[in-house]
């Protein structure tokens, strides 16, 4: 069909022409450099606890590798305890000046006088002035104790003085102001704690502005409310961390080998480090962590902007994508191709919206293979590889913004990845007089096998969409299958086991001569595989190269177990038929 040929010649001359638009992104995406902060809360007991200052345990830390800290804005009551402050309710402080005048229920704080000056200006709350004994303190209706009362600013000129990289972890409160110092000046970046940005929801414009330009993180996991509102106008650095009570049940090798994947495969530039219970674990994991990344060259260093302009011709990918559309309109049993395509199109635009072109890329091109009904073999799956990989160059051209890279705007509809193109794959195979093929197959006589194999198939393509992403139910990944994960992935790029799986499959489904509803039945899981391709590239946060070489080591890996597994399943039917 000539309208199919030229249609074919429009995928190809398109992805030539996309292929340089995702060079701004390549060159933005580099692994490192990277950061190891060290909690500062962290820094500060273990110093205690061995009997050195803080300045003296970060040196040692700096010794392994580490080369920032971070510092928390402090409390008053910290200040209490370090000794700076001295805080009274009104009822003990009664009993120390039996004669002053001390209203009930209040609250009374005293200390050096610029501390005086400065903290009634960090809140929005009546405070007043008074004279108890000799000395002047602050009286106020509220209990300050645990309200925000700045850095320690000594330690931060010190700290940076010695060449450390400072990130400033500042507290919120319903009662703070957002016009005062929010940040130490010496501040590099920007961690915020809990659940909300520093301000949210009102006060965000003023601490965009407090923040004079300061890198904010993005801490992966944690969603923060209003971070998206500020990522506007602050620079943005991807910072990956592991909760203390889930370090604790890891070894040092393990937690290392999280904090270089973070570094080498997802973006990440901050590593947020904490130390474990005992010194040797911590000093053990630190080796690791800077021999591991040095291993794999990613520099330990101040991070780099990772901001890029995408190129116009991004946009040709969206002709691509149209050729692609149009492929299976005519691929398709008529008349169900047009009716798909439109539906297909509205699905997008629904889920996606304004980012409809990568999701149909998505959707559409791990389909396109399986309609070139005139290949034979291995050129069947060839095809279909050779189609997902030209989506992939249109979803990552499309998709590629410093905020998706980010991981600020993920990318919309991944279950519809792996869905969507065995759906179509099966579809596909219906016959142009495929009412009397659906009246016949509701007449069939069911046989055990055949119901056995097609339960099999739904178990799969169902797990295949459980498991999608690094957020999958940890039941459903047997233990087996996480130390193999973390085998492959500390001697490569580690590919992602439904390719592996659709590689191995498709030699066996098309060089073994099975009956055609049982070949197609395979190819319908294969599929699922060619949907995971696109899949790994709607990572956007991963780097392409990366994700390039995810998927070559699956198909390499993929078609190894396929001759295999083919040369096994000869030999059974051989001895079989004796």
């Amino acid at each position: 069909m000539r309208a199919a040929h030229f249609l074919r010649w429009g995928v190809v001359v398109a992805t030539l022409l996309s292929l340089p638009a995702l060079w701004p992104r390549m060159q933005a995406e580099r692994p490192g450099p990277v950061v190891l902060l060290m909690d500062g809360e962290e820094v500060a007991d273990r110093a205690r606890f061995s009997g050195k200052t803080f300045l003296e345990q970060m040196e040692a830390y700096r010794a392994l590798g580490v080369n920032g800290v971070a510092l928390y804005e402090q409390t008053v009551r910290n200040w209490v305890n370090r000794g700076v402050l001295t805080y009274h309710p009104a009822n003990t402080l009664g009993l120390l000046y039996p004669n002053a005048r001390i209203q009930p229920g209040w609250f009374y704080l005293t200390g050096p006088a610029e501390w005086l000056e400065a903290l009634p200006a960090r809140w929005n709350i009546p405070v007043e002035k008074v004279l108890i004994g000799t000395q002047s303190w602050l009286a106020t209706p509220v209990n300050v104790e645990f309200f925000p009362a700045g850095y320690d600013l000594a330690l931060a000129r010190e700290l940076k003085a010695q060449g450390f990289y400072l990130a400033a972890r500042p507290l919120d409160h319903p009662y703070r102001r957002y016009d005062g110092v929010l940040i130490p000046p010496e501040a590099d970046a920007v961690i915020f704690t809990g659940l909300d940005v520093l301000g949210y929801k009102n006060n965000l414009e003023r601490v965009a502005e407090g923040l004079a330009g300061r890198p904010i993180a993005w801490i992966e996991g944690t969603p923060q409310r209003g971070f998206a509102e500020l990522s506007r106008s602050l620079p943005v650095k991807r910072l990956f961390s592991i909760r203390p009570e889930w370090q604790d049940r890891l070894s040092p090798a393990e937690t290392a080998d999280k904090f270089v994947l973070a570094a080498r495969e997802r973006g990440h530039q901050l590593l947020y480090l904490r130390p474990y219970k005992q010194p040797e674990d911590t000093e053990s994991f630190l080796r690791l962590l800077k021999h591991d990344l040095e291993r794999s060259r990613v520099p330990i260093g101040p991070p780099t902007p990772r901001d890029f302009s995408p190129s116009p011709l991004r946009w040709i990918a969206l002709v691509g994508v149209g050729a692609g559309l149009g492929l299976l309109a005519l691929g398709l049993p008529q008349p169900l191709g047009l009716p798909v395509v439109l539906f297909l199109v509205l699905l997008a635009l629904g889920v996606a919206r304004g980012e409809a072109g990568p999701l149909l890329a998505a959707m559409v091109f791990p389909a396109l293979g399986f309609l070139e009904r005139q290949r034979r073999g291995l050129g069947l799956w060839l095809a279909a590889v050779l189609y997902s990989l030209a989506g992939a160059v249109f979803l990552a051209a499309l998709g590629s913004t410093p905020q998706s890279v980010l991981g600020l705007a993920p990318f919309r509809g991944v279950s519809l990845t792996l869905l969507v193109p065995p759906l179509l794959v099966a579809l596909s195979f219906l016959p142009a007089a495929f009412k009397t093929a659906l009246n016949q197959l509701y007449q069939h006589p069911l046989k055990l096998g055949e119901v056995g194999l097609a339960l099999l198939g739904l178990g799969v393509l169902g797990l295949a969409l459980l498991r999608r992403g690094n957020d999958a139910a940890p039941a459903l990944v047997p233990d087996w299958e996480l130390q193999l994960r973390a085998y492959l992935q500390d001697v490569m790029v580690r590919p992602r086991f439904k390719e592996i799986f659709a590689h191995a499959l498709a030699p066996i489904a098309l060089l073994l001569p099975w009956p055609n509803w049982l070949r197609n039945a395979l190819l319908v899981l294969v599929a699922v595989g060619m949907g995971s391709i696109l899949n790994t590239f709607s990572h956007y946060h991963t780097p392409l190269s990366i994700s390039f070489f995810r998927v070559v080591n699956g198909l390499l890996i993929g078609l190894a177990l396929g001759w295999a597994g083919l040369w096994i399943i000869r030999g059974l039917r051989q001895w079989w038929l004796r």
